[in-house]
């Protein structure tokens, strides 16, 4: 069903068993594991799919070292297993990534953890080489028999500037271990989408429609794009709005404080001799003042960040000009012979992680595991319970989705029939692990579709083997080139289109490419993809307008990006 199709539908039947309000990582995920079990599902989000915290991650699937030190080793346990399976499951997203830690000092922290442990000492503080193999030993343990990555080894300071020449020659060593890179968040996000739909006729997703009340048995939606408003009546309420969970239970009704959230930004930068420096590794690492801090290659271009700073209103979230001094300064401490200036800037982004409410003096003392909180009865003026999914990360999707479908089956009644552990994601399906078996592949599709290789290779690494199908599409009709975007074609923007749920531009530039994000857009390629969407949409000349100028405010607003 195409969107006006799924909205004729919810008229005429407006009882889903779950309604999910919000179309983050956490409510795809419910959604995906409610739908493979046979519930029928509606899942809303009043902007686009990924479009809050799920759009603004660190790009990595991690089991959180430093959360050992928190003395939070069920959170490790999990992340590392999750993450072992989003190296198994998403393949042509999710990579194997070495992750080098430059270290100062030898035997710094080797008081404060154990006091951090016991909830002793709050304030950040610089561990050295001996913490950190004593918690990388813990990390490799918790691997256990799902094994995907290699274990950690330490460097010498000589192998450590023989391997990265412009490291600073203050350090002492470094570790190396491994983690996953999230190459494209976003699309992994739409794929589960994808896939839940195609496995269930009776789960729908639904980008800009949002929850605007309730009472009783009833739940008003709006549509964003004509106003249109829907009565629905679920049997149960899922929140996975993220920071904006408490203001989505007051349109219910009732008051919560669930969530203190922590923004966090990055930047990224084009800068190829810092990208040549790293190489394929991450740096991760602790700054001087204490907090975690990274730097990821990311495709041709380098990821920086983050921030970790409280804040009230998620509206807000933007990567301020003193967050970017920041992360100049700390790049320049670990390769302080590289010269990085704001001019290299292509892409700021921030969001705003929904931690739950504490006292703890600093946001790094947060956990950062998952609880849902459930309420029903007397606590609202509801027939229904409202299940808000609170913290969650990008690594623990799916077992955070598990365990909201858990509890969501239980209060239906229903017993499970299938679980996600093993369930390859998108073009994760038949993914070749042999280094030759792509091009094969490739052999393949072209001498069936006509399809250049050239194109093909395109098609591989950006969808992995739901290439085959967008290959297959491209063949049946006459394509061409971009002309301000020659890698993409026509007829590719087209399946994108009919079949991802792309409702405006932005969409396409910021989630369903990275054109935005590795800072390719030119105003020329801005106008040639709004008249393509546009001629695909049905968009009118005003409408063209419309689109390119809404685009622009946003990459504007949110990301310094002025065209």
């Amino acid at each position: 069903m195409n969107r006006s199709e799924t909205l004729a539908a919810l008229k005429k039947n407006p009882n889903p068993s779950v309604l999910i309000v919000g179309g983050g990582i956490n409510g795809i995920s419910a959604f995906r594991d409610l739908a493979i079990n046979g519930v029928d599902v509606l899942l809303v989000e009043r902007g686009d799919f990924c479009s809050g915290a799920s759009s603004a991650s660190s790009h990595m699937a991690h089991g959180g070292i430093r959360y050992l030190e928190n003395g939070e080793f069920r959170l490790v346990r999990e992340a590392v297993r999750e993450r072992n399976l989003m190296l198994q499951n998403a393949p042509h997203i999710v990579k194997p990534l070495p992750t080098a830690i430059p270290i100062f000092k030898r035997f710094s922290g080797l008081l404060n953890a154990p006091l951090k442990f016991f909830g002793m000492l709050d304030k950040p503080s610089e561990r050295g080489s001996l913490v950190i193999k004593i918690g990388l030993m813990f990390y490799d343990a918790f691997t256990g028999k799902g094994r995907a990555v290699p274990r950690h080894k330490f460097l010498s300071r000589k192998k450590s500037l023989a391997n990265w020449n412009l490291l600073n020659p203050n350090i002492v060593n470094t570790a190396v271990y491994y983690d996953g890179a999230i190459t494209n968040p976003e699309r992994l996000g739409i794929e589960l989408i994808l896939d839940a739909e195609s496995e269930n006729p009776n789960a729908r997703a639904l980008n800009y429609v949002s929850m605007v009340g309730g009472a009783e048995n009833t739940i008003i939606l709006r549509d964003e794009l004509t106003d249109e408003t829907y009565d629905v009546r679920p049997k149960l309420v899922i929140n996975a709005a993220g920071a904006w969970i408490d203001s989505t239970n007051k349109k219910l009704g009732v008051s919560t404080n669930f969530i203190g959230g922590a923004k966090g930004s990055h930047i990224v930068v084009d800068h190829p001799e810092l990208r040549a420096t790293i190489g394929d590794h991450e740096f991760f690492f602790e700054n001087d003042d204490g907090r975690i801090v990274l730097i990821f290659p990311l495709f041709d271009k380098v990821l920086i960040g983050t921030s970790d700073i409280p804040i009230e209103n998620p509206e807000e979230a933007r990567c301020t000009d003193d967050e970017v001094d920041y992360f100049l300064r700390m790049t320049s401490r670990v390769f302080p012979d590289l010269n990085l200036t704001r001019q290299r800037i292509v892409f700021r982004f921030s969001g705003v992680r929904p931690l739950p409410r504490s006292t703890a003096k600093t946001v790094s003392q947060i956990s950062r595991d998952h609880t849902i909180e459930v309420l029903s009865g007397d606590w609202t003026n509801l027939t229904f319970p409202v299940f808000s999914l609170v913290g969650g990360k990008w690594t623990s999707f799916r077992a955070f989705g598990e365990q909201a479908a858990d509890k969501a089956l239980a209060y239906l009644g229903l017993t499970r029939k299938r679980d996600t552990r093993s369930l390859p994601i998108g073009g994760g399906r038949g993914y070749a692990r042999d280094v030759e078996e792509p091009n094969r592949q490739m052999g393949s599709l072209f001498a069936w579709t006509g399809v250049s290789q050239e194109r093909l290779k395109h098609l591989f690494e950006r969808y992995g083997t739901r290439a085959e199908a967008i290959a297959t599409y491209i063949n049946s009709g006459t394509d061409s080139a971009l002309e301000s975007l020659p890698d993409y074609s026509f007829r590719e923007v087209a399946y994108l289109v009919q079949h991802e749920k792309i409702i405006h531009l932005d969409d396409f530039l910021l989630r369903r490419s990275m054109l935005a994000m590795l800072g390719r857009l030119t105003r020329e390629m801005i106008l040639e993809l709004t008249h393509t969407l546009g001629d695909i949409l049905g968009w009118d000349g005003e409408q063209k307008k419309a689109e390119a100028a809404r685009a622009l405010t946003i990459l504007a607003d949110r990301h310094e990006v002025r065209l």
